[in-house]
């Protein structure tokens, strides 16, 4: 073995066995972390590198990792994983397992990444994959499946489906069509709902006129089918919508699997708006009825989690996105969340405080002035508590 070998497994054991610890950072919604959950680094060296000296006598990366991110997670039997976008130096993403025994730190990828089965020739890239615990009893993977637009002769442009994938033991993946949406062009941003409704599978949508542009989109769309094996939408319904000068302005999707409370389902979104530097991504909450997932009843004003610091830095830099959050029985959630789709983190609450947030926090009135006489009814009370006027 090249003796460069060991000075670098050195360092991934050590990053492998760091702790992570809380940041300073707080709002009382949630709990960030100072070191992020997986990175490029986390990925085994007999992953990146010839181990065999004769062919690889330099010790060079052959396949090496530009971005370990947006990573599903699901927790079974008192084990965390995370599914995550492993995108290599060559820009194909890929999906591979991370585990620990715990929520915010520990994992290491298994050994193989996901060897999805091939069944869409056409398939360039894939990519976001949301892992849904489902009634029927199978944990679904649905992500985005991209090829190229053969009508367009433009490089960059694509089309982008909903692929989905379906197991028990995030080993053995069977592998389903992709979704079809009658209505929509193309979709991103898929979200299986984990509880029949009406005796139907029901999925979280983002109808798109285009690759990049929602254009007509008018926010999270709600779609049903009845078979999964023949997945057809002939219909979408809009749930959160986009507004004008808002955190959504530009386009919104659905981001971890609803979290189900007794008050409603809560939504842990993504949203996009336009900068003189560029897209602007943040996450947003809003809450939809346990007897109507398709009614929202709850919005809380504005942005959930935006990036903070090194966050911002990347290969798309000021973005935060999240495809993956874990609800546990004892009340703890933990949502893991992509910066700058460079690198993943994870920020901790309970259901208590997402309540708490998701129907406590005033909506959004939608126009300076009113934001103003909002923002000074609480200034007003807080400063006759301070005062001592009231009691």
């Amino acid at each position: 073995m090249h003796p460069r070998y060991y000075v670098e497994l050195e360092k991934y054991q050590r990053l492998i066995a760091r702790k992570n610890e809380k940041s300073p950072h707080y709002n009382g919604i949630y709990d960030r972390y100072k070191y992020p959950v997986l990175t490029a680094r986390h990925i085994p060296l007999f992953w990146r590198y010839d181990l065999d000296e004769k062919t690889n006598p330099y010790f060079m990366e052959r396949l090496g990792v530009n971005a370990v991110f947006n990573a599903g997670a699901i927790e079974l039997d008192g084990k965390f994983y995370l599914v995550a976008r492993v995108e290599g130096n060559d820009r194909k993403s890929f999906f591979a397992v991370a585990e620990s025994d715990s929520p915010v730190d520990g994992f290491e990828f298994w050994d193989y990444p996901i060897a999805l089965p091939d069944t869409e020739p056409e398939e360039t890239n894939v990519y976001d994959m949301r892992l849904t615990k489902h009634e029927d009893g199978y944990i679904y993977g649905v992500f985005c499946s991209e090829s190229k637009d053969k009508t367009n002769p433009d490089l960059s442009a694509a089309v982008a489906e909903a692929g989905i994938v379906r197991t028990k033991d995030l080993k053995t993946w069977e592998r389903l069509p992709n979704l079809k949406t009658l209505n929509s062009p193309q979709q991103r941003n898929v979200v299986l709902h984990p509880e029949f409704v009406n005796g139907k599978y029901m999925f979280y949508t983002r109808p798109m006129d285009g690759f990049i542009d929602t254009s007509s989109g008018g926010g999270i769309g709600v779609g049903f089918c009845d078979d999964i094996t023949n997945p057809v939408i002939d219909e979408e319904i809009i749930t959160s919508r986009r507004k004008y000068h808002t955190i959504t302005e530009v386009k919104n999707g659905a981001g971890a699997v609803p979290i189900k409370t007794d008050r409603g389902w809560i939504h842990i979104a993504h949203g996009v708006r336009n900068t003189a530097a560029g897209l602007r991504y943040v996450l947003y909450v809003f809450a939809t009825a346990l007897d109507d997932p398709t009614k929202v009843i709850a919005e809380p004003s504005g942005l959930f989690l935006a990036p903070h610091g090194i966050e911002r830095v990347g290969d798309v830099s000021n973005v935060v996105f999240t495809n993956g959050a874990i609800a546990r029985d004892n009340g703890e959630v933990y949502i893991y969340y992509a910066s700058s789709d460079t690198r993943l983190h994870v920020a901790s609450t309970t259901i208590e405080r997402l309540v708490d947030y998701t129907f406590n926090t005033p909506s959004d009135p939608l126009r300076s002035a009113d934001c103003v006489e909002q923002r000074c009814s609480l200034i007003e009370k807080n400063l006759k508590i301070l005062r001592g006027d009231e009691k």
